[in-house]
């Protein structure tokens, strides 16, 4: 179903080692067998990136970086420039308050602010994301989750990646979410467990209860993005393993 090349891991699974040996971290990943990562705290991490991924055979199509509410001192024209100097095509911002997903105008508000962007990341060869937890799904909207909501409010240049474990946690099937938000998702976090909000729970895909063969049938145009948001194990063997069945999985 995904293969080798068609399958990336978001380095915040891996936050501590790489904060110890970035570029151990990336060399052990790329033994592993993968040839992609979603980047992790790139701006801070920015030289170690640039030197680290091509020594380890590595790319990053995509990266995190909070695009509404940037870290103190950093600006989004910043975060765009460091971005794109790595070889990054996609920026995701991985998590807008909670409290800003109550109501239509709450979500209108943070579409308006992603769209506001656009134009900016365009000039520099770049195209935005925003990857959802549980709580874009709980909170309801005119009949329907708050995250589905906004995507019909997005300019139609940004993507979408969908956390489908943190979909499940929200109460809404990842399967028939795909289903309606069709070509927007263009990468899908992957990950396993119990399908609950403790993330010490979370298994290797595989391992848990979702149904991870349906889900990438679901999203043939999707970048599948391993990813841990804790485990209990080595962090490199869960990662050795999910990437072993995600790989195994027959088309």
């Amino acid at each position: 179903m995904a293969s080798p090349t068609d399958l990336s891991v978001q380095l915040y699974s891996v936050r501590e080692p790489l904060a110890a040996d970035l570029p151990a971290t990336l060399d052990r990943l790329a033994g592993i067998g993968l040839t992609k990562v979603e980047l992790f705290d790139f701006v801070n991490l920015a030289e170690g990136y640039r030197s680290a991924l091509p020594a380890s055979g590595l790319t990053a199509p995509s990266a995190h970086a909070r695009l509404l509410g940037p870290q103190e001192g950093t600006s989004v024209d910043e975060i765009l420039d460091i971005a794109a100097s790595l070889g990054v095509q996609t920026v995701i911002d991985p998590h807008v308050d909670p409290a800003r997903w109550t109501t239509a105008d709450d979500v209108k508000a943070i579409a308006d602010e992603l769209n506001a962007l656009v134009d900016s990341a365009e000039s520099r060869g770049l195209t935005l994301g925003y990857h959802n937890h549980w709580f874009e799904f709980e909170n309801r909207v005119d009949g329907r989750s708050a995250y589905e909501h906004l995507a019909g409010l997005l300019d139609p240049r940004m993507l979408l990646e969908l956390d489908t474990y943190w979909a499940a946690v929200g109460g809404d099937d990842p399967v028939e979410v795909l289903g309606r938000l069709g070509d927007q998702v263009r990468f899908l976090h992957i990950k396993d467990g119990p399908v609950s909000r403790d993330t010490e729970a979370q298994q290797p895909a595989g391992a848990g209860a979702m149904d991870i063969p349906a889900v990438l049938a679901a999203a043939p145009q999707a970048l599948p993005v391993l990813e841990f948001d804790a485990y209990a194990g080595d962090i490199f063997e869960g990662l050795t393993t999910a990437y072993s069945y995600v790989t195994g999985i027959d088309a």
